[in-house]
């Protein structure tokens, strides 16, 4: 029988905390590890086992390499795999509960399809799910997983998916026609509205933040009615709304991060498996 190589579960595990920790120093602090043993985990890895460079500098970030990507992927479904086998062995009805916390604006257009997939697998864990704006979430430590959008290069934690900001507004108004714009958008804590803010600043285009909220639904409901136009990640602009750009006189935005944190405190086969339907959710 053909001998096939083997990749200790460990390398991988350590592997994976350094993508989602963005450097050595804090997946060694996450690992309980010391970074110099963490160094030479990757060594090995590197070296010994996979002979391809896993990582590279981009200034003062560390970034994965095409080669660590690929092995990323693998490596996050190895783990979850023998999480699982050991879950179905030890426990063959994964009981429980986890805890999710969300900005509004994913609820509804990417969770109930991901906690549909995960309650038909898992029907005894519990999701306690907590919907709060990102900088409010970031500051929690209570939480099992937090999915947050962040700018780019801020990225912490596993990438779900990347999109570009979009202007909107209510199908057969005109309301970028108008000579002030009337905007519908977050709070003062939320960096879409600085973004959209200072691309009309640089334009020099008259504005006036008309209505704000924490709730992307309320924002979309003032947006639906046709009193004003928001910006927000392409993905949550629904059907019945235009968008609307250039060609309306209104400045291009830039993309931003929608990523997953992990609680290093708070990894158990449940959390993981969440994640991956959470991670697969996104990408669909």
């Amino acid at each position: 029988m053909a001998e096939y190589p083997t990749i200790d579960s460990e390398l991988l595990r350590t592997f994976v905390a350094i993508a989602d920790q963005g450097g050595f120093t804090r997946a060694a602090e996450v690992l309980n590890r010391t970074q110099s043993a963490v160094s030479m985990q990757m060594k090995r890895l590197e070296v010994d086992v996979v002979k391809r460079n896993l990582f590279q500098r981009a200034g003062r970030q560390l970034e994965l390499t095409a080669e660590g990507q690929l092995l990323l992927s693998y490596a996050r479904r190895i783990l979850k795999l023998q999480g699982e086998i050991i879950s179905t062995l030890r426990e063959p009805h994964m009981v429980g509960s986890v805890s999710i916390g969300t900005p509004d604006d994913y609820v509804m257009r990417f969770l109930p399809s991901i906690l549909a997939r995960f309650a038909q697998s898992y029907p005894m864990v519990q999701v306690e799910l907590h919907c709060e704006p990102s900088y409010q979430l970031l500051q929690r430590k209570d939480l099992d997983l937090t999915i947050v959008t962040r700018k780019p290069g801020t990225e912490i934690g596993q990438l779900l998916r990347q999109e570009k900001m979009v202007w909107a507004q209510a199908t057969g108004f005109a309301l970028h026609e108008q000579s002030s714009l009337p905007l519908a958008m977050f709070n003062n804590d939320c960096f879409c509205r600085e973004w959209a803010c200072n691309a009309l600043d640089a334009m020099e285009r008259d504005y006036r933040v008309a209505y704000t909220s924490p709730s992307l639904s309320a924002i979309m409901a003032v947006v639906g009615a046709g009193l004003a136009i928001t910006a927000q990640l392409e993905s949550l602009i629904p059907a019945d709304m235009q968008i609307i750009g250039d060609e309306h006189g209104l400045p291009s935005m830039p993309s931003a991060s929608i990523v997953l944190l992990r609680n290093p405190q708070a990894q158990s086969p449940i959390t993981e498996c969440l994640a991956e339907y959470v991670a697969e959710g996104f990408r669909l």
